[in-house]
């Protein structure tokens, strides 16, 4: 019902629903007009206006300007010239007045009002008993003060969304109803314009919707614009090379020319199969390319490339020459050994390191390492769950720190690198390395802890945020510091248990005899090769991890006071700054089987390798490859858990480019 229609019973003399004429109310929504008599000046709301006519009393009925009143409560005002009306108007209705008649339009109704409006300099006067009941007020009197309250209506939006979000040309579309009225009205009724359940064609459309709630009230138009994409189209894979036929060994430029009608092609992907830099073997090879756009559709393209019988390059020289720091290439593991090994001397920094490895196996839960240190320390863990039994085998390692002195200590973590938990021995201990090193490599800011005099409290998150099944491997490094001595103690318990309150009913765990726990200093090495590597067209190699050229750290268990001895130099940080000739080559050849890790190359990360590991002495993965002038390169590793040795970094001359 309109708000016109249910004041219909409204007394002219209503009466004041709150106190005395002149009292402002502060109540939410309502508002208060005061008008006193001969005078211009009105209160509203506590604001002082000046009207364009005094209050005017003629024939005992109170008069005030039209036009004020009207702006005052919200209206908008005009004139209709030809109608000789003026007129009040809002979203939701209009008020029609006329002078020198007691008539009145409310939105087309005709009412009676108390007396005649009347014109008085050119300002249109009208009983103030009428407008009150036109408008919903109520009226009071207290001496010369006349009081007008009334509550503001308050207009319904008429929001809502176009579903989905992505919309093609021919797909049925929904509309998501938003509106709200803040009355708690009800919707009455809506207008919308350019409303369509299918856009049958591609292009830019706008709706917009207004909505009237059950008060009567039309809200403002709120449009909503519409992108309808034409209907999607499979990609259209395709790739060209830069010459259709080639040698052997001849590198081969390829480019994708696959396209899209919404060049929405998911580059993850793409996927090529049978494409290689160079082949090594005359006849015809089959590349395919497989692209797959934004909405699953895919298309894939097979072409031919012909290879002679000429050969340009070998496979070992290709790779020698082209293959990119990260790639796999292929060796001679048996003349990598006639390759002569360059000795070398290093010093060591006064570093710490703990090697949580052994048992390497999880049989039962426990400690796994306890010790005491200060000042700064490299952690390693690397170990697999082996348990079983009627309770779930899912286990989280923690690293619990006590302060059994006097004084609040100040526990720092830095660089840290997580892999796992994961299957495979060897990739967690490739991507444990490979999170490490970039860490190190971007020499962030440490976060601190502070632990409490006889505190114990569990710290380095990172190791605790995955549950450990069965089966699976961990492997982790961290740089810790610590202000002063704390005792680090390496916990497994199984998921859902809580560390610190089972430390009292734990055992520290055995060692299995075969890998290394432990405590070592002086775990950053400092490599020292003189001279310039590759001079002379002369192969050299640096062997490392063998125990002699690269002597293994000695260090003792706390736990039960034996002598340790880190096999592999795992957890030891290498530093190593050589001079290369022109056109020389590094690469990394393992010569104990299975190796993956990372280096860092000037600044750079390069994994060992890019996509997977060397598998045995066959293969090596290229890390840095010299300019037309000498050039001093700046290397940075650890041998990676998981991983065999030795291995055998190689500085090798390149062989001569050919036209």
């Amino acid at each position: 019902m309109k708000w016109w229609k249910s004041l219909a019973l409204l007394s002219l003399a209503a009466a004041p629903l709150y106190g005395a004429a002149g009292e402002a109310s502060a109540e939410p929504g309502v508002n208060t007009i005061t008008l006193t008599k001969g005078s211009k000046q009105m209160d509203k709301d506590g604001t002082a206006i000046t009207a364009v006519q005094p209050l005017t009393i003629k024939n005992d009925v109170s008069y005030a300007a039209f036009s004020t009143l009207a702006q005052l409560y919200g209206y908008k005002t005009s004139y209709d010239a030809k109608a000789k009306e003026s007129i009040a108007k809002t979203p939701s209705g209009e008020i029609r007045f006329r002078m020198n008649t007691k008539d009145i339009w409310v939105d087309g109704t005709k009412w009676t009002g108390e007396a005649a409006s009347y014109s008085e300099k050119g300002s249109l006067m009208i009983p103030i008993r009428t407008w009150a009941k036109i408008s919903g007020s109520s009226i009071s009197f207290s001496g010369k003060q006349i009081l007008l309250r009334w509550t503001e209506q308050q207009a319904p939006t008429a929001g809502f969304q176009v579903q989905p979000a992505v919309i093609y040309a021919g797909d049925p579309v929904t509309y998501v109803d938003q509106y709200a009225s803040p009355s708690g009205a009800p919707l009455l009724n809506e207008e919308w314009t350019g409303r369509q359940d299918v856009f049958v064609e591609p292009g830019t459309y706008t709706v917009t919707r207004r909505a009237q709630d059950a008060d009567g009230n039309w809200s403002e138009p709120f449009t909503v614009t519409v992108q309808v994409l034409a209907v999607n189209q499979p990609p259209v894979a395709d790739f060209t090379t830069d010459k259709p036929v080639y040698r052997q060994g001849e590198k081969i430029a390829y480019t994708d020319l696959s396209s899209d009608d919404n060049n929405a092609i998911d580059p993850a992907k793409t996927k090529w199969t049978g494409k290689q830099d160079a082949f090594f073997s005359p006849g015809d090879h089959t590349v395919t390319l497989s692209v797959t756009d934004a909405q699953g559709l895919t298309s894939t393209v097979s072409k031919t490339i012909s290879v002679t019988d000429e050969i340009l390059y070998t496979e070992n020289e290709f790779g020698l020459l082209f293959a990119q720091p990260g790639e796999k290439i292929r060796v001679d593991g048996d003349q990598v050994l006639n390759i002569p090994t360059r000795s070398y001397d290093f010093d060591s920094e006064p570093s710490k390191m703990i090697r949580s490895n052994s048992p390497e196996i999880w049989n039962e839960e426990g400690i796994v390492f306890d010790d005491q240190f200060d000042g700064k320390v490299r952690l390693l863990f690397h170990n697999k769950n082996n348990m079983s039994g009627n309770v779930p085998g899912n286990v989280r390692m923690y690293l619990a720190v006590t302060n059994e002195g006097y004084q609040t200590a100040r526990f720092g973590v830095g660089a840290t690198g997580t892999g796992g938990p994961d299957p495979s021995e060897i990739r967690t201990g490739k991507l444990s390395t490979i999170r490490y090193l970039t860490a190190v490599n971007a020499n962030g800011p440490q976060t601190y802890t502070d632990i409490k005099a006889g505190e114990t409290k569990l710290v380095l998150n990172e190791i605790s945020q995955n549950a450990i099944k069965p089966g699976m491997v961990y492997s982790a490094y961290a740089d810790v510091t610590a202000d002063r001595t704390l005792r680090f103690r390496v916990v497994v318990v199984r998921d859902g248990r809580e560390p610190i309150a089972a430390l009292d009913q734990l055992s520290l765990l055995p060692a299995d005899g075969t890998h290394t726990r432990g405590s070592f200093n002086n775990t950053t090495r400092d490599i020292h090769i003189d001279g310039m590597l590759g001079e002379g067209g002369k192969a050299e190699r640096v062997v490392l991890g063998d125990n002699k050229l690269d002597p293994y750290l000695d260090g003792y268990d706390n736990s039960d006071g034996s002598l340790q001895l880190n096999r592999g130099n795992f957890g030891v940080l290498y530093k190593m700054t050589v001079t290369l000739a022109p056109r020389t080559v590094i690469y990394l050849n393992p010569r104990g089987g299975l190796y993956a890790g990372a280096f860092i190359v000037n600044g750079q990360i390069v994994p060992v390798t890019n996509n997977e590991q060397l598998k045995n002495s066959s293969e090596a993965a290229v890390l840095h490859r010299s300019g037309d002038s000498p050039e001093t390169v700046e290397l940075k590793y650890m041998i990676a858990s998981g991983s065999n040795l030795p291995i055998t970094m190689v500085f090798q001359p390149m062989p001569p480019l050919k036209s």
